[in-house]
């Protein structure tokens, strides 16, 4: 079962407008009947495959690779090894910003993770190629792989996540501890994971000269096309990427990938388009996953509940060539009043390949300790969960002092309480049964997201038949892009939307910035705006400084778009259509376009962030500790709702997302190897349908005046945020037992 519910202010949509109005995803039809291209659909005349091959070991070098068998294999017309790989314009090593990536390109010997590029062959067909690739048979020399958290010397590093200190106090912690009367201190575990979009990392490439033509699932295109001209020395211009479809990213595909450039090399080698798709286990290492962490959390409460002190810190990895920093312990920084805080990482490098973005990187590790350990200090201090938070609430982001441009959570916590039914929660554990004799627990998580927002541009064409035309490079990866941004676009061109064309997806359009942080709505919708604010401008100019038209001389008062029209501000009744303005100008279309980017501002005064709260049901077999989630309710305020369809089913996928965190994935590592063994759907774990429990959604409204002029804040990440640590304060509440180490699994409660 599910449901959304909108509290009856978020019910308001004005007259004529697209926005808020519960859609059905444009690309929907195309998706269930497969007619949607995918990259890896793509099939150019004389077109190759290509297959990756990659090391079995984690640390070492490759010593022998048979490329003789290879060449000799039917079918097979090229092994691309360091030794014959094209040339490149720069070292894929270099980064020459915070947002770019080292990447495997055959360019030495060296073996720095499994599942590491070693080679790649290329041939007629698939099969050919994949049978090429193993017939090489590589040899190394291979030293010991450096694994877990305790594998290697760690270090305190300078940044995490893309430039956070990671180092950040206020306040005097230590004073605050000593001083409280009740004390918590508890280390929490969270494990690998990997992405496993259902779509795998491809490339389509071809090459005409120096012109190069891409089908390639991105979360970002214009970064792509930047990162991909570097390494090549070409002009951004001559690359034209098609991806208008992606089967998941959750950021994964933010960044070119090195297989996928390997796929760009294999067509410059061999002079004939070429595709290359990774293989479900060849995804477990060069295109990032979400690193593990080990986090102590210290908290300090007075007689009456309030915290005198929180500290979190935490130790995660990364690769040994690359830095990104998981920054779990940053989300301690916005969600309790307290008058210390204090957050700080140490960093162990391992033969792995470098962890990246993964669905709220940061908060979803950071929240189910945090959110684990605020349970645990209500359970101290003798109160009830939400009480605690309430309690400790934050009017002021705790670690800057800023106000909140905006902060709904008090009625998320009221809404959802209220719709759960916490008021009938016994305060003790282990208090409820069901009528099989299982164990009944409820708990809750707070949520929270960041409110981001990037540079993006858009053009808005309004034609003379009375149709429009809006475009951007945006990304849709599932999130719904192709309808919400239409619903912005069509709004501020005064039309329904069946009266817009729509384009997105290929990188000869505007720059729509990069679909990650939960932002793409907020930024390339805010340039959708701004470019068709720009267009009916244009629009006005003509018809109030021309004789003929009804609205000559408004240009004082204004006008306002609607429906196809142009009418006056300070009197509806006179206006005229958009075809009469354009067919008296003698032109076939008009057309602007718009920028949009954060304010410099705005951000400054303000903290911006989305808020929730989760409430969560477990049932547990007392004899046999299998575990299951019956029952989630979130109630989310998100800024301005632009479609409650699209944002309910992003809340859905969050939360079934959380719930895996808590109790399903985990990537397995073999100590001895460094390779992870279950690499595949079969043994990777993740919810299936029967996983899924009865999940509601309430859409609290929200108005922030200050995140853009939209209001809008993102959805895709916060859902994560707050479930994972309901369902773990569930199993508390169910058992009694307080397990601190994720997935929760039944040999932990029969301990």
């Amino acid at each position: 079962m599910s449901e959304t519910l909108l509290s009856e202010s978020g019910r308001r949509a004005r007259h004529g407008s697209n926005i808020g109005q519960p859609l059905t995803r444009r690309d929907g039809v195309l998706k269930v009947t497969g007619a949607a291209t995918y990259a890896a659909d793509n099939h150019p005349e004389g077109m190759l495959y290509a297959v990756v091959a990659t090391s079995t070991i984690a640390r070492g070098r490759v010593t022998f690779l048979d490329e003789a068998a290879a060449r000799a294999h039917p079918g097979v017309v090229e092994v691309m090894t360091g030794a014959n790989r094209p040339a490149l314009a720069t070292d894929p090593d270099e980064k020459s910003n915070p947002f770019m990536f080292r990447l495997d390109l055959l360019q030495n010997d060296r073996v720095r993770y499994p599942t590491q590029p070693i080679a790649v062959v290329i041939a007629e067909t698939l099969e050919a190629a994949t049978e090429g690739a193993m017939l090489l048979a590589p040899r190394y020399e291979a030293e010991p792989a450096r694994t877990g958290l305790d594998g290697a010397e760690s270090f305190a590093p300078q940044s995490v996540g893309v430039g956070n200190p990671a180092f950040a106090e206020t306040g005097d912690v230590e004073s605050g501890l000593a001083s409280a009367a009740r004390r918590v201190d508890a280390t929490y575990e969270t494990p690998a994971q990997y992405h496993n979009a259902m779509e795998p990392h491809c490339v389509v490439a071809q090459w005409d000269g120096d012109t190069l033509s891409l089908d390639m699932p991105s979360q970002g295109l214009a970064m792509a096309q930047g990162r991909i001209a570097g390494l090549f020395g070409i002009p951004p211009e001559n690359i034209h990427i098609r991806s208008p479809f992606l089967g998941g990213g959750f950021g994964s595909k933010g960044f070119p990938a090195g297989p996928q450039i390997l796929g760009i090399l294999a067509a410059r080698l061999t002079g004939r388009p070429v595709k290359l798709v990774l293989r479900r286990e060849q995804m477990f290492g060069p295109v990032g996953h979400r690193a593990p962490t080990r986090q102590r959390i210290r908290l300090g409460m007075a007689e009456d509940g309030r915290f005198t002190a929180i500290e979190n810190h935490t130790r995660t990895t990364s690769s040994t060539f690359d830095d990104f920093f998981e920054p779990a312990a940053d989300v301690a920084h916005t969600l309790y009043a307290s008058p210390a805080i204090r957050t700080s990482y140490d960093v162990v490098r391992l033969d792995t390949g470098t962890p990246l973005f993964m669905r709220a990187p940061g908060e979803a590790t950071g929240s189910i300790a945090l959110e684990s350990a605020i349970d645990e200090a209500a359970e101290a201090a003798g109160m009830d969960p939400l009480a605690f938070r309430l309690k400790n609430y934050a009017e002021v982001e705790p670690i800057s002092g800023k106000p909140f441009s905006s902060k709904a959570l008090r009625e998320c916590y009221r809404q959802g309480a209220e719709r759960f039914g916490w008021s009938k929660r016994p305060q003790q554990a282990r208090q409820m049964r069901d009528e099989a004799g299982l164990l009944v627990g409820w708990g809750m998580g707070t949520a929270t997201f960041p409110a981001l927002m990037f540079q993006a541009k858009a053009r808005a064409t309004i034609r003379r038949d009375g149709t429009g035309l809006i475009e951007t490079g945006a990304h849709d990866m599932g999130q719904g892009a192709w309808t919400a941004l239409a619903q912005i676009g069509a709004d501020a061109i005064g039309l329904g939307m069946d009266e817009v064309e729509f384009r997105a997806g290929t990188s000869d359009l505007p720059d729509a910035g990069i679909a990650g942080g939960s932002g793409h709505t907020a930024t390339a919708g805010m340039a959708l705006h701004k470019a068709g604010l720009a267009v009916i401008a244009k629009l006005a100019e003509l018809a109030v400084s021309d004789e003929r038209s009804p609205l000559y001389g408004a240009g004082n008062v204004g006008t306002i778009a609607r429906e196809g029209k142009l009418l006056r501000r300070d009197d509806e009744s006179r206006g005229e259509p958009y075809t009469a303005i354009l067919e008296r100008a003698g032109l076939a279309k008009i057309e602007a376009e718009g920028e949009a980017a954060a304010d410099g501002a705005a951000q400054e005064a303000y903290a911006m962030h989305a808020h929730g709260a989760v409430f969560a049901e477990v049932k547990v077999d007392p004899d046999l500790g299998q575990i299951r989630a019956t029952r989630l309710v979130g109630a989310f305020a998100a800024g301005r709702v632009i479609n409650p369809k699209l944002v309910q089913s992003q809340l859905f996928g969050g939360m079934i997302w959380g719930v895996s965190f808590a109790l399903h994935e985990h990537a397995v590592t073999d100590r001895r190897s460094g390779r992870v063994m279950n690499a595949d759907l079969a043994e990777y774990p993740i919810p299936v349908n029967a996983d899924v429990p009865s999940l509601e959604t309430i859409l609290v409204h929200e108005d922030d005046a200050h995140v853009n002029v939209l209001g809008i804040k993102g959805v895709g990440e916060i859902g994560i945020t707050g479930t994972g640590g309901a369902v773990a304060n569930a199993i508390w509440h169910a058992t009694g037992k307080r397990i601190r180490r994720f997935p929760i699994s039944l040999a932990d409660l029969l301990d």
